[in-house]
């Protein structure tokens, strides 16, 4: 059987008035209900409503002003990593082409974390992916191995600010990487990028490593398109 957290009267009510947020019912710059009626709207007690907004306010979702109506924040230039967290979470409103910004921060962030990890635990990276060079041929193995390998890279790094940013998208992740690991091109556009890598950290060549990252996170980003164009 399969057991699943029963969510809190507070994370129900926050996921409420985000999908507002990103969904436009409530828009950048509005002021919310008073307290008593979004209470009553979220059917959640005044307690746990100001509990919520103080969870929204600490991640740059609104603003709370002493003596006035709680505003509306810009999230995407006043938000900070809560607001992407938040994002990444929001499986039925997330923004237009989100997943694709993420690749394209991968494609920035990936490079270097391959780099370093190759450079300071070569040997180490090359045990780890030894069995992800005889992966079974299905999506949910491939899932797996590249949130493994990716989350190593940023360990190997010796940078753990790479692996927080990481772990904000787990989730998000493994719903999109079974998607996209549904292709069997990109299951063997990963197999020889697993090949290449280990190639890179037995030779203990960073730029090599580094290069090859490159390519394949760009080469990633086009196979999502590819995806995207078909649903």
């Amino acid at each position: 059987m399969d057991w699943y957290p029963i969510k809190k009267p507070t994370e129900i009510a926050e996921a409420h008035l985000i999908q507002a947020f990103l969904s436009g019912q409530m828009q950048v710059n509005d002021t919310l209900p008073a307290e008593r009626e979004l209470a009553q709207m979220l059917g959640v007690t005044r307690s746990t409503l100001r509990e919520v907004l103080q969870r929204l306010a600490r991640d740059g979702w609104v603003e709370i002003r002493q003596g006035k109506a709680t505003r509306i924040k810009d999230y995407w230039t006043e938000g900070d990593l809560g607001v992407l967290r938040a994002m990444a979470n929001q499986d039925e409103q997330l923004p237009e082409n989100f997943i694709q910004n993420l690749l394209s921060v991968r494609l920035d962030l990936a490079p270097s974390y391959t780099y370093s990890a190759i450079k300071n635990h070569p040997d180490a990276l090359v045990q780890f992916l030894e069995p992800l060079l005889d992966l079974p041929d299905e999506e949910i193995a491939y899932t797996q191995a590249d949130w493994d390998l990716h989350h190593q890279l940023t360990v190997l790094s010796d940078n753990s600010i790479y692996t927080l940013i990481l772990n904000g998208f787990k989730e998000l992740y493994f719903n999109s990487g079974q998607l996209y690991f549904a292709l069997e091109a990109a299951r063997r556009h990963s197999r020889r990028f697993y090949t290449q890598l280990h190639k890179a950290a037995l030779e203990h060549d960073p730029d090599f490593g580094k290069t090859l990252s490159r390519q394949v996170m760009a080469e990633s980003i086009e196979f999502w398109q590819r995806i995207t164009l078909k649903h």
